[in-house]
Parts: C-alpha cells; sequence; structure tokens
C-alpha cells in the first residue's frame, strides 16, 4: 500500500478552461460502442422523467411513493457514460431506497477539462436543494464516485448545505495514479487498468495539477465532510483509493464505513447488475440513507 499522502487545503473552485486536446477517434469508437448498449425498459412502478437543473440535463427516476432525494454521478473514467446507461443502476437504486435519484448528464472530457463536470454537478445539487429545502444525497461510481466526492467538498466551499450522506463504489479520488494497487491488482481488475486510468486522467486534467483537492478529493482537508459510505472490491486497481479515502476520513474524526468485498469487478453494482452481491450492495446503501 502506498504511504498516507498529506492532505491539501481546498482553494477556489477552478474556473472552467477550454480543452487543449482533439477528442480522438479511439474514444469516439468507444462512446459509440457504449452508445449500443440495449435501452432500459423501466419497470411500470418506476416514473421515469428528464429535467433541468441549474441547465444541466439530468433523468429521474421515482418508485411509488418516493421521499428524499439522491443524485447520482455516473463512472466512465470523465470520458464515458450517460444517465441513458446507468439507467438500470438509477432504476434499481431508486427501488432499493425509495428516493427519487436524479442522474446528472454532466460534461465530459476532452471536449470539457477538469472541472467541467464539476461546475455541472454543483449546479444540479444547488437547484435541488433550494427547490426542495433539503440537501440531497450523493452517490457515484468509478470516476462517479471522485466527482461525488468533489460535490461535496465543494458545497462547503460554496457554503451550501451539506450533503446528507455520501455514497462511494470503486471511488476514483486520487487522479495522480501513483497507488500501489494498480500494479497488485492488474491480473485481477479486468475493467480499469493503470493505462485507462492515466490516459482518463490526462485528458480530463489537461495539465490541472491531480493534487487539486476539488480533482483528487483524497487528498483534501475533509474536516467537514459528510458521512460516508465506501465500497471496494480487493481485486480492482482503486483498492488503494477506497483505503486511502477510509483513512483520511477517519483521520478527520468524520462518520465513515467501508465495506471491501472479494472477487468482485470495479463498481459491481453498476457493471454486474446480476451479481448476487449487488442486490445485497443496495440494501446496505438504503440502510445507511435511512440510519
Amino acid at each position: 500500500m502506498t504511504n498516507t499522502p498529506p492532505t491539501t487545503p481546498q482553494s477556489s473552485l477552478p474556473a472552467l478552461r477550454p480543452s487543449v486536446l482533439a477528442t480522438s477517434q479511439t474514444l469516439l469508437d468507444r462512446r459509440a460502442r457504449v452508445a449500443l448498449a440495449p435501452a432500459l425498459v423501466p419497470d411500470p412502478r418506476t416514473t421515469v422523467e428528464e429535467h433541468r437543473f441549474g441547465g444541466v440535463r439530468c433523468l429521474s427516476f421515482a418508485a411509488p411513493e418516493a421521499s428524499g432525494t439522491i443524485i447520482y454521478l455516473h463512472g466512465g473514467g470523465y470520458r464515458l457514460g450517460s444517465p441513458e446507461l446507468f439507467a438500470p443502476f438509477a432504476e434499481r437504486l431508486a427501488h432499493a431506497t425509495g428516493q427519487r435519484v436524479i442522474a446528472v448528464d454532466y460534461r465530459l472530457a476532452p471536449e470539457h477539462p477538469f472541472p467541467a463536470g464539476l461546475h455541472d454537478a454543483l449546479d444540479v445539487y444547488r437547484e435541488i436543494a433550494q427547490a426542495t429545502g433539503s440537501a440531497p444525497a450523493l452517490i457515484g461510481d468509478s470516476a462517479g464516485g471522485g466527482l461525488a466526492a468533489s460535490l461535496a467538498l465543494a458545497c462547503a466551499q460554496q457554503q451550501l448545505p451539506a450533503p446528507r450522506a455520501v455514497v462511494l463504489l470503486s471511488g476514483w479520488v486520487d487522479l495522480s495514479c501513483t497507488a500501489e494497487s494498480y500494479q497488485s491488482r492488474a491480473d485481477t481488475d479486468q475493467l480499469f487498468s493503470y493505462a485507462d486510468a492515466s490516459e482518463a486522467a490526462a485528458q480530463y486534467l489537461q495539465g490541472w495539477p491531480a493534487a487539486d483537492p476539488f480533482a483528487s478529493p483524497a487528498l483534501a482537508d475533509l474536516t467537514e465532510f459528510p458521512p460516508t459510505l465506501l465500497f471496494g472490491s480487493t481485486d480492482e486497481a482503486v483498492l488503494d483509493d477506497t483505503l486511502a479515502m477510509t483513512r483520511a476520513l477517519a483521520r478527520a474524526g468524520r462518520p465513515v464505513q467501508a465495506e471491501l468485498r472479494p472477487g468482485l469487478p470495479h463498481a459491481w453494482p453498476t457493471t454486474d447488475p446480476g451479481n448476487a452481491e449487488t442486490a445485497a450492495t443496495l440494501g446496505t446503501i438504503a440502510a445507511f440513507l435511512a440510519a
């Protein structure tokens, strides 16, 4: 495992920046393949609606008599993914928790580098918190987990109400990509390798320091961070990110619960929905949010 990194004081939220990279044909082809995934056939009990919150397109998923709101930020290395692609997970999450799930269609790199996605998520959060009069919970997987953690930091910096809870599923929370688990889990993680992570980080950051706490929230001052539930697989490349974030929250004296599972793929609740552990994970999330 890597040594404990020093925390970095929060600076002001970085301003939007133009992209300095062209979008490769390889990435365009990957996006096209991803877009061919079968569309969600919603459960008849689910209300699925398209909205704009803070000017950002979102999909809303609600089970009957939903109470409370979750903002969900999807994974995809900040370069791939959409609310439609992750709709099956968002719908299951809505039914498991009994809450409305807002899946955010945040801007992607390299066309929109850091911190464009964070600004989008913050705009959504601000409008929902103001409209409902209560703080949403945040849930994200992989890069979306990193974005959810960064959003919690941005809420504090912008003096918005703190999220009532944060759930990170295989959260990618340190974009330096120096964790030892990238090497030790290279043979067991088939979804997110060191090469994937380093390329995605470069296209997202485009020269911005990875040590910026809004880019790598595991390196941030977490003394005001909300109660947090983290999930990680002992077989995945970002295992050390989950461990580092857990330790950092514990050092900061924040309520934190970490759940490590052996033999599961990266971000399994979204990437392996048929796995029996996925249903158990959703149950744990529901209990955590209800506590």
